[in-house]
């Protein structure tokens, strides 16, 4: 008995460390996934789609894409398939004499009721959509970013203390001793120095302009729903509020230069004590509230801690 249990109990043994080795590795596979899409903060390769949603009017969009698809792709195959039979029905060597057909009462009441449906049903979401943007509500901060070749600055406004400070993109020297080189999270071309710093589930009344002596610049954060041009002169205003913490990366969507690819935006969501605790520390000590800050949101996913657990 003693012999023949022997190996029995080791085969036992080795089927529960496979087991247990393969859903360790399952867990930590789906873990990386939520660890990448919790962020939804920046593009990602191979992505088809929009960038994932992290605002109300973000949703709007993503919804209104996907919409817009039942009829654009219906009336691109339908176009493509007239091209066919035109081409093959109608072709010279079939028909070498060209009919001389000039009017078709159902022809033209279809080609006219039809693109009238289809731009009856597209613009009334569409107006809905535009209003949501352009009504701001009332904010619950208001941020000015003023754009130069090639950086951004921001000023918080209506605090009891100003904060203002400019944000440049990270350069890969500058990393080690940021403490931003996981590439992951701090994105090569789209990390910066200093980073935006808003609550969660605030609305954020942004007021985006451009140096006088300068060029248009445009501020673009695919993730929040937002796209408005900084015109030097002018005062432009949008708004946004972010439903999701995290970190996320936007960048200058005009062409302002030579430097145009190098002017990231970074907004880092926070909740609304962690903001209220940079923001007053910010006032005297911004490098020290970044640090600190980064300290407090820059560690392991509890998610991957328990990926890493069950591994060993």
């Amino acid at each position: 008995m003693d012999s023949a249990s022997g190996p029995m109990e080791l085969g036992r043994l080795g089927r529960n460390v496979v087991i247990k080795r393969a859903s360790a590795a399952l867990t930590a596979l789906i873990c990386l996934f939520c660890a990448s899409t919790s962020f939804a903060d920046q593009p990602r390769p191979w992505q088809m789609d929009l960038q994932a949603a992290a605002s109300p009017i973000m949703h709007q969009i993503r919804w209104f894409e996907h919409y817009s698809l039942w009829f654009v792709v219906p009336v691109t195959l339908l176009v493509l398939a007239l091209l066919i039979v035109v081409g093959v029905k109608f072709r010279a060597s079939v028909h070498p004499v060209a009919s001389r057909t000039s009017h078709n009462t159902t022809i033209e009441i279809l080609w006219t009721i039809g693109p009238v449906l289809v731009l009856f049903f597209l613009a009334i979401p569409s107006f809905n959509l535009l209003n949501a943007q352009l009504q701001l509500p009332d904010a619950d901060i208001t941020v000015k970013a003023t754009a130069t070749q090639w950086q951004w600055n921001y000023e918080y406004e209506g605090g009891a203390t100003p904060v203002a400070f400019d944000s440049y993109m990270l350069k890969d020297q500058d990393r080690a001793g940021a403490g931003k080189a996981d590439l992951a999270r701090y994105p090569r071309l789209l990390a910066v120095d200093n980073e935006m710093v808003l609550p969660v589930g605030k609305t954020v009344r942004m007021l985006v302009t451009a140096a006088p002596t300068d060029v248009i610049h445009a501020f673009a954060m695919p993730a929040f729903g937002v796209k408005i041009d900084a015109v030097p002169g002018r005062l432009n205003e949008t708004w946004f509020k972010a439903d999701t913490e995290g970190m996320y990366y936007g960048q200058c969507s005009e062409l302002c230069g030579k430097d145009h690819s190098f002017m990231p935006i970074a907004i880092r969501i926070v909740s609304e004590e962690k903001y209220t605790a940079w923001l007053a520390q910010a006032a005297n000590d911004l490098p020290g509230a970044n640090k600190a800050l980064m300290a407090a949101t820059d560690r392991p996913a509890d998610n991957l801690a328990v990926a890493a657990n069950v591994s060993n």
